[in-house]
């Protein structure tokens, strides 16, 4: 019964945000509070949570410096090079644009965070997809696969959590998968390559100064278009032309201080201190790889000191602070709100349930296959679960079952690793709240733009691995 609920409540959440029938935030407490009555531990409730809130605080107090910190770089101007850089190189060319942005969250991802990682991204490719008029979830999508195949990296969690389950040497697992990601990422960029070419095709004749554009939108997913040469933008899925749109539905554009871009005379710029942010992130960042300190406390720090440096007067600090506070609101809001849902998914046990009926599903015949069976599985569970749940609950019984067949628990371990681009945009990964607040863009939207294409990217490392002999 608890599998059946699991399963239930999953479902059910994830169609009701992708019907939009409700928020993000409402459906993460509410469904699950439901579901935990439903299976007669409601009274219980209130302990599952406060344990879930517990595990996820250290997460969302780094989102929320995070957020405070890039925002401040932004601000001051420090990605300013990087956007002009990538413009000059993309040509204003939606297709350039969009492999400009796989290949920059796949650079990015070498910190090993996907909330760094999306912000930085988003900081720098957002101003680019507003201007020409291009949709979001494209960047978002891209974005977000790209770093889900960079998350494997040792120092990326994934693969870490494999060697401790396991007991295994995390480098005896990740060099050897080096070529299959490695084809990973090209399809992600192939991907990039295809989609921008239907952004291109879609926007027709566009002009950077934002006075005209002609869209023909032929896409089903929302996209942005413009509403003549106005300063804000609309969303809809009809057609809009230099003259007028046929909208549906009006999207804030313009409003957040912190994505002014390339304005070169906002008041906020700091010429004087580039060099000073540039060498503060770099620290920041080799700090975090390095492990000196927890992350919380690293962006703490160093959201006090760009403010400080940056910002010395009290009133240009609150202003500051203010400008992103939206975006702070959202994502850790988002965070608390999971903290529910992944509280009473493990808390009632519907998780322990669900990993011991799917593998108690697998065919006796298939033992020897046990590692492809492994790839194949972790697609869609480290969607629907946590990594620890999935690496500390369910690889270990495959690894076991693989083993009385003969099976390697470095291929059990190599293989868990393929559901990694699609698990960067699953519900339960904060990161992607991260991405889609910043991006603006609805969590639903993302869902379904992006969850068949990571899926692919996914059965596609999974197929390299089996060619290569790597699983």
């Amino acid at each position: 019964m608890l599998t059946i609920l699991g399963f239930a409540m999953i479902a059910t959440f994830l169609v009701l945000i992708m019907m939009k029938k409700m928020s993000p935030i409402a459906a993460l407490v509410l469904i699950p509070a439901l579901f935990c009555v439903a299976v007669g531990k409601g009274a219980h409730l209130g302990d599952y949570v406060i344990e879930g809130v517990g595990n996820l605080a250290p997460t969302a107090a780094m989102l929320m410096f995070a957020i405070v910190y890039f925002g401040v770089m932004i601000d001051v101007g420090l990605f300013d090079p990087i956007v002009r850089g990538i413009l000059r190189f993309c040509k204003a060319d939606p297709m350039r644009i969009v492999v400009g942005t796989a290949v920059l969250a796949a650079i990015v991802s070498l910190d090993g965070d996907g909330s760094t990682t999306f912000m930085i991204t988003v900081s720098a490719m957002y101003p680019l997809y507003k201007r020409l008029k291009m949709s979001l979830v494209v960047m978002t999508g891209v974005a977000a696969t790209a770093n889900g195949v960079m998350n494997t990296l040792p120092w990326g969690g994934p693969t870490a959590r494999a060697a401790t389950a396991l007991k295994l040497d995390a480098g005896d697992i990740f060099v050897p998968m080096i070529p299959a990601l490695g084809v990973g990422l090209l399809a992600v960029i192939l991907l990039a390559v295809v989609l921008g070419r239907r952004e291109r095709k879609r926007l027709g004749t566009l002009t950077l100064d934002g006075t005209r554009a002609t869209v023909s939108v032929t896409e089903s997913e929302p996209v942005l278009v413009a509403a003549g040469g106005g300063d804000r933008l609309r969303k809809g899925t009809g057609s809009a032309g230099a003259g007028g749109a046929a909208p549906d539905e009006e999207a804030e554009e313009g409003t957040d201080e912190g994505f002014k871009g390339l304005d070169p005379h906002r008041a906020t710029l700091r010429p004087k201190l580039y060099w000073f942010n540039a060498g503060l992130t770099i620290a920041l960042l080799t700090a975090m790889i390095m492990e000196l300190m927890p992350i919380p406390v690293l962006f703490l720090l160093g959201a006090a000191l760009a403010l400080t440096v940056n910002f010395p007067h009290m009133p240009d600090q609150r202003a500051r602070i203010a400008a992103h506070a939206d975006n702070v609101l959202n994502v850790s809001g988002m965070v608390f709100a999971a903290a529910v849902f992944t509280g009473v998914l493990t808390g009632t046990g519907m998780v322990d349930h669900m990993a011991d009926w799917l593998v108690g599903a697998i065919p006796e015949g298939m033992g020897p296959h046990m590692a492809l069976v492994t790839g194949v599985l972790s697609i869609p569970l480290t969607y629907f679960m946590s990594n620890d749940g999935f690496y500390f609950g369910v690889v270990p019984v495959l690894a076991e079952a693989g083993a009385a067949h003969g099976v390697s628990p470095l291929e059990i371990a190599r293989a868990s690793l393929v559901g990694q681009p699609l698990h960067m945009s699953s519900p339960l990964v904060p990161a992607v709240y991260v991405l889609v607040g910043m991006a603006k863009v609805e969590f639903g939207d993302h869902t379904r733009f992006t969850v068949k294409w990571a899926a692919l990217t996914s059965l596609v490392v999974l197929g390299a691995g089996l060619l290569f002999g790597i699983i």
